[in-house]
């Protein structure tokens, strides 16, 4: 598939002809890279797409989606050319491979986490549901851009309670703002910081339905 994102992919185990299947799109951390994510989803990889992208800025000792002002403040043009390129990806994968369109996921931790959430706000209800682990929604999200209705989205807002990264209070906003867009949410605080846990995985692997 011709884009401009580098990525790897997993493709269902067992495809047959004429049938389509669910998608997750993975996005990680900051310094971090596409194989970082994809062993969290061991369990259901034999049933879906996994497509892991790949930040296209280098932050040693990987890459980043986009840069940052500070902690809850992206730079304003990286931010929005990434918004855009994942939409496009979400396309063409879409377009190229049996994908069922009704079953499209993100999953991010921190910088990945960041960007599910402010898509699922663009999106809405073209997505199924988001796993957003340890991120927060920006204020250009909230106040500039456009909304789309999410009432039929699943989301799940992980986020560890002493996270020293970013704040664990932040996800509590979140939480308020996607109930109040009338969205599905499960907010799981969990005992830790800025990682991701075995509990917190076998929590992920329940909301995919393993």
């Amino acid at each position: 598939m011709k884009t401009q994102l580098i990525y790897s992919l997993s493709e269902p185990q067992e495809k047959t002809e004429g049938k389509s299947y669910p998608a997750i799109f993975v996005m990680h951390g900051m310094g971090s890279n596409e194989q970082d994510l994809p062993s969290i989803l061991q369990a259901v990889k034999q049933d879906y797409f996994i497509f892991s992208l790949r930040g296209p800025i280098s932050q040693p000792p990987g890459f980043s989606f986009f840069t940052i002002e500070r902690i809850g403040v992206p730079h304003r043009e990286p931010f929005v050319k990434i918004i855009q390129d994942i939409q496009e990806f979400i396309n063409k994968a879409v377009e190229e491979y049996p994908i069922d369109a009704d079953q499209l996921y993100l999953l991010g931790f921190s910088q990945g986490a960041i960007l599910s959430q402010s898509l699922v706000t663009i999106l809405g209800n073209k997505l199924a549901g988001i796993v957003s682990l340890s991120g927060y929604l920006p204020q250009i999200v909230v106040q500039e851009m456009q909304h789309a209705p999410m009432n039929n989205v699943r989301i799940l807002l992980a986020h560890g309670e002493q996270d020293q990264v970013i704040p664990y209070s932040w996800s509590e906003q979140s939480k308020e703002f996607f109930e109040e867009k009338g969205a599905i949410v499960q907010h799981y605080p969990y005992i830790g910081g800025h990682f991701v846990t075995q509990q917190l995985v076998d929590e992920i692997g329940k909301y995919f339905g393993v």
